[in-house]
Order: C-alpha cells, then sequence, then structure tokens
C-alpha cells in the first residue's frame, strides 16, 4: 500500500461510490492477490468510517478448477457462500483483478455457460440487496492484454479512476437529458443498422458509483422493440473466451440470427443460456474520454467515450427493464471513426463526439 493513490481510490470507493456509513456491513471481493493493496485501503477505509468490513478471496484458477473438475449439477453449491454474503451486506465492493485472459481455454462452453449462470444469481443478489460497486484492478497480465506496459497501465487505471466524480457526474446529467426526452434510438454504420424503443425507461448515469471508472449512461429498451442488425468491431471477452466478428440480427426484439468469426458456437450457446438472453437488456452510450483505447475489460471499455453498446440478458429493474436472465453481456459498438446515433431521427453522437 505505498503508493498513495490506492488510498486516495479507497476513500472515493468508501465515501463516494458506496456512501458508507457507519455500522454498515461490507462485503469484500479480493479477487485475486494482486488486488491486495486496494483491498487493504479499503478496508483500513471502511473502519475508518466506523463499518464492519469483511474480505473473501476469489480466483479464477479456482473457478477453472471448477469448472474442469466439478460437477456442473453442483456450481450453485459453490456459490452458496457469496449468495449469503450478499444477503449480509448492506454494501459490496468488488475488486476484481486480472488474469490471463485465455485461463479457461479448453474447457467446454456448456461447463462455462453452466458456471456464469449459477454465479449470475449472485450477481443478481448484490444488485438487489446492496449498494454496491465493482473495479476492476490492472497488473501486468492486464497490460499485456490491453498491449501497454505496467507502467504505463497503472497510468492510465489511475487517470480514469482518480477524477473529480461530481464534475464528471454534472456533465453526464446533460446527456442524460437529452436521452431521457428521446423514445427511438437509432444506430447506423456501414454493416450496422438497430433501432430500439427506450420511451418509458429511465436512464440512468454511472458516475462511478456504480463501476469504478465510471463513465456511462444506461437504459432497458423495450423487451419487443429491437429490430434490425448490428455488427462489433472489437472482440467480446466472456468468461475468458474470445469471441470475434460478432453480428446479430433482431427481430421482435429477439437475436434471430447470430454468426461469429471466432468462438460461434460459445456465442450461441451463450444467447440460449435461457429465454431473457435472446433479448437486449441495456442499452448505454460511453462517456469517459479519460479510456481512449479498447483493453479486451468491459468494465474498462464500455465507458470508452463516444461509443454505444447493448447488453443481452438480464435487464436493470432500476430502470424499468422486466427481462430475465442469469446472463448480461455487455458488447461495444465503436462509434468514433464511422457511424451515427440518432435519437428520433437527430443526430445525437457522430464520430465519437456528441452533438449536445
Amino acid at each position: 500500500m505505498n503508493d498513495p493513490r490506492w488510498q486516495q481510490l479507497a476513500d472515493i470507493l468508501v465515501n463516494y461510490s458506496t456512501e458508507t456509513v457507519p455500522g454498515d456491513r461490507v462485503l469484500i471481493t479480493m479477487m485475486e492477490t494482486d488486488t491486495w493493496p486496494l483491498a487493504r485501503a479499503v478496508h483500513a477505509e471502511a473502519v475508518r468510517v466506523g463499518a464492519h468490513p469483511h474480505i473473501e478471496f476469489q480466483s479464477t484458477l479456482l473457478q477453472r478448477d471448477l469448472m474442469k473438475e466439478g460437477d456442473p449439477g453442483h456450481f450453485d453449491n459453490a456459490h452458496e457462500l457469496q449468495e449469503k454474503g450478499m444477503c449480509w451486506a448492506d454494501v459490496y465492493i468488488g475488486l476484481r483483478g486480472a488474469s490471463n485472459p485465455h485461463e479457461l481455454h479448453g474447457i467446454e462452453a456448456d461447463r462455462i455457460t453452466a458456471f456464469r449462470k449459477s454465479l449470475g444469481k449472485v450477481s443478481a443478489l448484490r444488485t438487489e440487496l446492496t449498494r454496491w460497486v465493482l473495479v476492476r484492478v490492472p497488473n501486468a497480465a492486464f497490460a499485456q492484454q490491453a498491449g501497454m506496459s505496467t507502467d504505463e497501465m497503472m497510468e492510465f487505471f489511475f487517470n480514469a479512476t482518480l477524477l473529480d466524480w461530481k464534475e464528471e457526474g454534472a456533465r453526464y446529467m446533460e446527456i442524460q437529458k437529452v436521452l431521457q426526452s428521446s423514445e427511438r434510438v437509432r444506430i447506423k454504420s456501414e454493416d450496422t443498422d438497430l433501432s430500439l424503443t427506450t420511451n418509458g425507461r429511465k436512464y440512468l448515469i454511472d458516475d462511478g458509483h456504480i463501476n469504478m471508472p465510471g463513465g456511462e449512461i444506461y437504459t432497458a429498451p423495450i423487451d419487443d422493440s429491437a429490430e434490425g442488425h448490428i455488427s462489433f468491431e472489437f472482440p467480446a471477452v466472456f468468461a475468458g473466451q474470445f469471441v470475434e466478428g460478432i453480428r446479430l440480427r433482431f427481430s421482435g426484439g429477439e437475436v434471430v440470427e447470430a454468426h461469429a468469426d471466432k468462438n460461434q458456437d460459445l456465442l450461441h450457446k451463450l444467447i440460449e443460456m435461457d429465454e431473457g438472453a435472446k433479448r437486449i437488456g441495456e442499452f448505454g452510450v460511453g462517456t469517459n474520454y479519460g479510456i481512449s483505447r479498447y483493453c479486451y475489460d468491459l468494465l474498462f471499455d464500455e465507458k470508452i467515450g463516444g461509443t454505444a453498446h447493448i447488453a443481452l440478458g438480464r435487464a436493470y429493474p432500476e430502470c424499468g427493464g422486466v427481462n430475465q436472465s442469469a446472463f448480461h453481456w455487455d458488447l461495444i459498438k465503436d462509434l468514433r471513426h464511422q457511424g451515427v446515433l440518432y435519437l428520433d431521427g437527430e443526430k445525437m453522437i457522430e464520430k465519437g463526439k456528441f452533438l449536445i
């Protein structure tokens, strides 16, 4: 904990992101050992404000062991203590350390989707019962994945997180007002023409209260409204598996065609996970221009300023969404080089810039 920036970030997470108060029960997940400096700083800050923190440890390597050697019928039991932890906690702070993005290579798609479906129940409890924030804590593996040196990655990380989040939030609110006043969204580019309706749904702001770094404005579209097709420039990552060249076609709000240049079998398994996995549970735009490059990690990538994203699966009920699924998977549409996002026929984003 020698770097003072860990304590600065812990202060933001405890006192701003989750607004922890005396007496709160705080569950801190330390995912991978590299998260220890921040875990310790968050623990100390929670104690300082009079809360009752508890740290649990998890690792992708442990998940690999379970998926490879375990009985899929027992995956739910493996998460029983995490579920009880969500019921115990008032505040949840998830410190998600990076690991080898190919750590689950060689594991059958059926096992991965079964595991993630059971883990999705924990995520549902988190969003329902706690004030929560998730942080992707970088390390050397993450830097390599993003194509940066470790020092560059740490500077990138702190530059994206140690912001004046109240000032950022004020900027996001101006964008939110425009989105909230609209009914119809259309994403148009050379290989995309997708429209959906958000009428009656609430747009929410992630200004560092939900994810760190923050930087998105999102809602839950009307379930049967998505029509058209969309392709994604960036590979999508699910449980360490890269799904590249994704192309989806929607009719009546559901995926009716799904193609990928790599890992198409996994893509099909995911959208068949349950009935809700075929529909769009979230539409959002990225607003954090401190995140300027794709890192192959959703906690960063969905925030890239001037991009849009959809998520298949579970909708956020706080937005008015009703789609239910154990699945929630964000897919990023890059509008920074070409492409336009329209609201009720008027341009809102063109070449990565908000026209408001």
